[in-house]
C-alpha cells in the first residue's frame, strides 16, 4: 500500500495542495472552512505531515532538542516534563538526547542532534565546549543552558541562585545551634556543585566557624553513601549539608542502616525539593530548586532568539526558599 500524500488529501477535499500545506503549518493562513474540509479528508484517508520534509522547505521544524546528562536525579524528570509541555504550548515539541555527565560526550550527542534540523537546543546539567558552541552559532541554531551556567561562550543560561541558596542553609544551621557542619558536595565540574559549595563556605566564614568536612559526591547516589559512611565513622558531625535531594537521599538510608535518626542525632539538609522530600520516609529539609519560573525564563529565552531574533545572551538567577522537615533539629525560637 502506498503512502498517503498531500495530494491525495488535496484532491479528497478539493482543495490546493498548498492548502493543505498550509492548515498543517503552524501559524500558517487558512480559512476555517478550509481546516474542516482538509483535516476530514486527513483523517479519512490516515494522512500525517512529514515535519522533517516541511522543515527542509520552510527551515524551521518547530522541535527543540533537549540534552540532559543526569536523569537519575529526581529534579530532571520533573523539569522535562514542564519544559515539554511549555514548549508544547507555544507550538514546539522536543527531541531528548540522553548525554554523560562530560563536556567531551555532550558535545558529542549535541553534534549529532543539530543534524535533526532543530530550531533550538536546551542543555539541562550539561555543559558545552568552545568549538561546538560556535558551530551552533554559525548554523544558527540557539542554545539556552538550564541549571548551568558558562562564562564566555555567548550562552544564555538559567539556574536557581545556588550561591545564595547554599548560604542560606548554612546559616539556618548555624543559628539552630549547629557546630560541626559538614558538606557533601555535588560534582565539582559543574557550576551548580562549585557554586554551592562557595555558598556553604561564605557562610562558615562570615560566622568564624570552619567546616567539620567537605567532600565531592560526585552528584552519585553511591559516592554519596559511600562519603556519609566515612562521616559517621568517627566524630559525627551534627550536621550534613547536601549538594542535592538525590544525594541526600542517600545520606538518609545510611543514616537509617546505621540506627543514627535524621533530625535527632543529625540534622540533613538537601538542595531542590524533588517530589520525593516530602515523603515521611525522608521528610527531607531542603532548598526548593524555582523550577516552574526556571522552566518559564528558558523557554522565553530561547523562543526570543528563535522567533525574535534576539542574540543577547542572558544569564538568569531565580532564587528559590528553605522548606522545613524533620531532618533538622531546630531550636525553638530559631527562624530560616
Amino acid at each position: 500500500m502506498s503512502k498517503v500524500t498531500s495530494l491525495d488529501v488535496a484532491e479528497r477535499a478539493g482543495v490546493s495542495q498548498s492548502a493543505v500545506s498550509r492548515v498543517f503549518t503552524p501559524g500558517a493562513s487558512a480559512s476555517a472552512k478550509t481546516v474542516e474540509k482538509v483535516k476530514k479528508a486527513a483523517e479519512e484517508l490516515g494522512y500525517r505531515p512529514n515535519v522533517l520534509a516541511r522543515a527542509m522547505v520552510s527551515g524551521k521544524s518547530r522541535i527543540i532538542g533537549l540534552v540532559v546528562a543526569y536523569l537519575e536525579n529526581q529534579f530532571y524528570p520533573v523539569a522535562l516534563e514542564l519544559l515539554s509541555n511549555a514548549l508544547q504550548a507555544r507550538g514546539y515539541h522536543i527531541l531528548i538526547f540522553t548525554a554523560p555527565n562530560s563536556t567531551d560526550g555532550v558535545d558529542s550527542v549535541i553534534a549529532d542532534l543539530m543534524d535533526y534540523q532543530v530550531d533550538g537546543i536546551i542543555a539541562a546539567s550539561a555543559s558545552m565546549s568552545s568549538p561546538l558552541a560556535k558551530r551552533a552559532d554559525a548554523a544558527g541554531i540557539p542554545v539556552v543552558l538550564f541549571n548551568r551556567a558558562q562564562e564566555g561562550d555567548g550562552f544564555s543560561n538559567v539556574t536557581s541562585a545556588n550561591v545564595t541558596g547554599a548560604r542560606k542553609v548554612t546559616e539556618f544551621l548555624i543559628e539552630t545551634g549547629h557546630e560541626r557542619i559538614a558538606h557533601i558536595a555535588g560534582w565539582q565540574g559543574s557550576s551548580t556543585g562549585r557554586d554551592r559549595r562557595r555558598g556553604f563556605e561564605e557562610a562558615l566564614k562570615a560566622a568564624n566557624q570552619a567546616a567539620f568536612a567537605i567532600v565531592d559526591g560526585m552528584y552519585r547516589r553511591d559516592v554519596a553513601m559511600e562519603c556519609a559512611r566515612q562521616l559517621i565513622s568517627g566524630t559525627r558531625p551534627d550536621a550534613i549539608f547536601v549538594g542535592n535531594d538525590h544525594m541526600a537521599f542517600a545520606v538518609l538510608d545510611v543514616l537509617h542502616d546505621a540506627g543514627i535518626a535524621a533530625g535527632r542525632d543529625i540534622s540533613i539538609v538537601g538542595f531542590d525539593d524533588v517530589p520525593q522530600a516530602s515523603w515521611a520516609s525522608y521528610d527531607l529539609t531542603t532548598y526548593r530548586q524555582p523550577v516552574n519560573r526556571m522552566v518559564e525564563a528558558t523557554v522565553e529565552l530561547l523562543l526570543d532568539q528563535i522567533e525574535a531574533g534576539k542574540t543577547h545572551p542572558r544569564k538568569i538567577e531565580i532564587e528559590g526558599e528553605l522548606i522545613l522537615r524533620g531532618s533538622v533539629r531546630q531550636l525553638q525560637g530559631a527562624a530560616p
